[in-house]
């Protein structure tokens, strides 16, 4: 019986025929080649299905599931984590590129420091044809060794993309994952840097691609953006935004109570999340990598 790789790369697709097979060679060509590959088509009607079975037949590392109907995004993200069995994990998306040694690189970062729960590397945005128009500088202070300083940063500065960063399978468990509601993403993000602290190799490894199909420009309301990670949101009615921002919020409030903190600690997280929505209240900020880029696309 073949032993299980350390990582699980989990790729959810919908509809992914233009950048997807760049995306697959850049994963299958990584100088670190012990991993699984599992591939969650989420009912596309393009053809990324035929792409994917192009790439099953020649590399025994892909595992390919195609759901019946779209379950929408973000139960296609989860739906990938959960079917991994390894030590470390990884999301990845059909039209980002990655460096050859990015997957080498992250693990020992990783092997490293086992304080680390997450180790990703120096980005740069994209255009459609694959060439950079920015590189993103790592302005969060996931490096530090006190929690809330970790948690705050989460909350108030702008950048990093750790969400796809190699993380800790058993860590990544304590949490709920994705939720479908605005930004789930971010709270996911701080919760886990409750937990230990994120690495960043000084490389530049990570490319994300910024595109007009991209699903944060093809849904720019909240309403738009849950929907497309669950379709049931699109309900007015059942999912009104103010519960939508509500649970947002919630998800910051579950990871301070979830996580294994000291009471002063947890005191002073809950202080910055009060501040934070203090200051949202009054700037409505809602601002992201993305928006300092010309607007020549992405969308997920």
């Amino acid at each position: 019986m073949n032993a299980v790789p350390r990582l699980t790369v989990g790729l959810p697709v919908y509809n992914g025929e233009k950048y997807l097979a760049d995306s697959l060679d850049a994963l299958l060509g990584q100088s670190y080649g012990e991993f699984d590959l599992i591939i969650s088509d989420n009912a596309s009607t393009d053809s990324t299905e035929e792409i994917c079975r192009q790439y099953l037949a020649k590399d025994s590392r892909l595992s390919y599931l195609r759901q019946p109907v779209n379950i929408g995004a973000t139960p296609n993200h989860n739906y990938v984590f959960e079917q991994s069995h390894s030590e470390l994990f990884k999301w990845a998306s059909y039209d980002d590129l990655y460096g050859k040694d990015l997957l080498k690189r992250c693990i020992e970062a990783l092997d490293d420091d086992p304080y680390l729960v997450l180790a990703h590397a120096y980005e740069a945005i994209i255009d459609a044809a694959g060439e950079i128009v920015l590189e993103v500088e790592y302005p969060l202070d996931t490096a530090n060794p006190h929690a809330p300083d970790r948690f705050r940063s989460l909350l108030f500065d702008v950048g990093g993309d750790d969400f796809y960063g190699v993380m800790r399978s058993d860590i990544l468990r304590r949490t709920p994952l994705n939720g479908s509601y605005h930004h789930s993403d971010r709270t996911i993000m701080a919760e886990l840097a409750l937990y230990g602290r994120f690495g960043q190799v000084p490389e530049q490894l990570f490319f994300r691609r910024d595109h007009a199909d991209r699903a944060e420009r093809a849904t720019p309301t909240i309403r738009a953006r849950s929907a497309n990670m669950e379709p049931r949101r699109a309900s007015r009615l059942l999912n009104p935004t103010v519960r939508l921002v509500a649970e947002y919020v919630k998800g910051f409030v579950g990871g301070i109570r979830r996580a294994p903190l000291s009471s002063a600690d947890r005191r002073e997280c809950y202080a910055h999340l009060t501040r934070w929505l203090a200051n949202r209240a009054v700037h409505r900020s809602t601002a992201r990598i993305e928006d300092t880029v010309p607007q020549q696309g992405s969308q997920r």
